[in-house]
């Protein structure tokens, strides 16, 4: 017999078959990653009680129905049976049917009509809430079924499949002709449904059979299942049914862009924050800034829950990550840029009129959270060749930049010879290198260890979303709350005594390494567009000089730049 997961794995595959999603389209709804949706549906981890929860909301069942099995799912889905909501028994009634109705379950094996026979049980005995029949809808296609696996209607090949699909795409006259002439007597219950479900048929059909989960071959072999329920009238609530999934509601909502249960963390806190003082905004701002990074800690354990991957969070520092004072810095050089067009300033100082615009990068530390961070401590490596799936510092010699009208990668560093970078640093050296501007840097020494670009990307997505949210909204304090928190985290989790739950300076070197990279990449892209980078300063300075509206989106967007100010290159700011 199997057990509770092993069933909900085989439900959630079937509602995934039926509502035509992938693997990544569930991720994105339960604010996973598709390898974590791989792994439990492959049961080599746990869906947990959580999950159950997000499942059920995102597929618009009740748990209970959830957890029935993947038949009772799909049926309370598309309205073939009512919910287990209103408290009817769960778990006791599958095997009922099967037990009572031995005859049946046999009959369709002896017969050679592919279509499946109609239950001798008179409806009005048939429960209304069997979730499991032996001649059913397969699990996988929908469509009628002669055999069971593990209890549940299915058909045993793909092919068998794909030729039930393909027989429910036929006429209906012919799939009525045999039913009248099997079972004289009930022809009159079940000839009215069909003038009435012809006209809606096909615009349902045409638009996806999957989602429906009625096709119209299917529509008089499933009579009998659809008609249990006691109703005096019971054929207008099941035509209804048929046509109106469709047009109504979709069975596939968007994927969603973050966790749901993180995102309304946030807001949570900042109405509590917000009742706490009163309404009283100032007072609000400063206890949200002031409680931010043991918040965003705890955002962080709770995106973690259920990942991959288990960070180290106090390993080993190596002597190039650590600081040589208090004040003092350590080995590492992580490109911040700091460069002026020469040529461009010296045609300003001949007299010549430029109109620069100075551009503004949006949450440049946030959209740097997506890196490639190192999971447990650096290990030595020495072999000189990047490893794509590893990450941490590396000692390197820099090739030549030959590019005048283009900031150096690097930033404003102007002594030659070996230096220790970042992993976001060496990634863009590489990218130059494959895009022909520059050749490779030199690896003498490498401090590494296996790498994840996803260990931070819950966490960011649900920073993202609040913000955007909070932008649409007009809400200053969450943006400002959420401002806080992912800058904090940055610059706290390396040697600060500020966070004590974290201390990965490698981590702090990649992520602000990574600001300065995403806006050497603006720059260049600014660049091939035609436009003139006249200077790039900080995290989130760019200076050109053109229309730079049709290269860069405007707004407040993380994939957006908004416009700082403009002025003439020579006068005044």
């Amino acid at each position: 017999m199997m057990g509770t997961e092993d069933t909900l794995r085989l439900t959630v595959s079937a509602l995934m078959t039926r509502t035509g999603e992938r693997q990544g389209d569930l991720a994105a709804a339960l604010g996973q990653s598709q390898a974590q949706v791989s792994r439990k549906q492959a049961a080599k981890s746990h869906w947990s009680l959580e999950d159950v929860d997000l499942l059920a909301a995102h597929y618009q069942l009740h748990v209970l129905d959830l957890l029935a099995g993947p038949t009772h799912a799909v049926s309370v889905l598309h309205g073939a049976v009512p919910s287990l909501q209103a408290g009817t028994p769960t778990f006791p009634t599958p095997p009922a049917p099967r037990v009572q109705t031995p005859p049946t379950a046999t009959e369709p094996k002896t017969k050679p009509d592919p279509a499946p026979p109609i239950d001798q049980t008179p409806p009005q005995q048939q429960p209304a809430s069997v979730p499991v029949v032996v001649t059913g809808p397969c699990v996988l296609c929908g469509q009628p079924a002669q055999h069971e696996l593990d209890g549940f209607p299915q058909h045993l090949t793909a092919e068998e499949c794909a030729a039930a699909v393909a027989a429910a795409g036929t006429p209906q006259a012919p799939a009525a002709a045999p039913a009248a002439e099997e079972v004289p007597a009930p022809a009159a219950e079940v000839a009215p449904p069909s003038p009435v479900a012809e006209p809606s048929v096909a615009p349902v059909a045409a638009a996806d059979p999957a989602v429906t989960g009625t096709p119209a071959a299917s529509a008089e072999p499933l009579a009998s299942p659809a008609a249990p329920p006691k109703s005096p009238v019971p054929a207008p609530p099941t035509s209804s049914a048929v046509q109106e999934p469709a047009p109504a509601r979709p069975l596939r909502p968007a994927p969603g862009y973050a966790s749901t249960t993180l995102v309304e963390e946030i807001t949570d806190t900042v109405h509590e924050v917000l009742a706490a003082c009163s309404g009283d905004v100032d007072a609000a701002h400063a206890e949200l800034v002031k409680r931010a990074i043991p918040d965003v800690m705890k955002l962080l354990k709770k995106s973690r829950v259920g990942g991959r991957y288990e960070h180290s969070e106090f390993p080993p520092t190596d002597q190039i990550l650590q600081k040589r004072s208090q004040k003092g810095a350590d080995d590492v050089w992580e490109g911040r840029p700091k460069w002026r067009n020469r040529a461009l300033f010296a045609a300003a100082k001949k007299g010549e009129l430029i109109e620069v615009t100075a551009l503004d990068m949006n949450a440049a530390y946030l959209s740097a959270l997506k890196s490639w961070l190192p999971i447990g401590q650096l290990l030595e490596d020495t072999s000189g060749v990047h490893n794509p799936k590893k990450a941490g510092v590396h000692l390197i010699t820099p090739a030549d930049w030959d590019h005048p009208d283009l900031p150096n990668p690097l930033g404003n560093r102007m002594e030659p010879g070996e230096l220790w970078v970042t992993e976001s640093t060496l990634r863009l050296l590489l990218d130059c290198n494959r895009q022909g501007l520059t050749d490779a840097p030199a690896i003498h020494r490498s401090l590494v260890s296996g790498a994840s670009e996803a260990l931070l990307e819950k966490l960011r997505r649900a920073l993202a979303e609040s913000r955007k949210t909070a932008l649409a909204q007009g809400d200053e304090v969450t943006i400002a709350y959420v401002k806080a928190m992912y800058s904090k985290f940055v610059s706290t989790i390396g040697e600060s005594s500020a966070n004590r739950e974290l201390r990965r300076p490698d981590w702090m070197h990649i992520i602000r390494a990574k600001a300065f990279a995403n806006l050497w990449m603006k720059a260049h892209k600014a660049h091939k567009a035609g436009l003139q980078v006249v200077e790039i300063s900080g995290t989130d300075e760019l200076h050109v000089v053109g229309d730079w509206r049709p290269v860069f989106p405007e707004g407040r967007d993380l994939n957006q730049v908004k416009e700082k100010t403009t002025y003439i290159l020579g006068g005044k700011r």
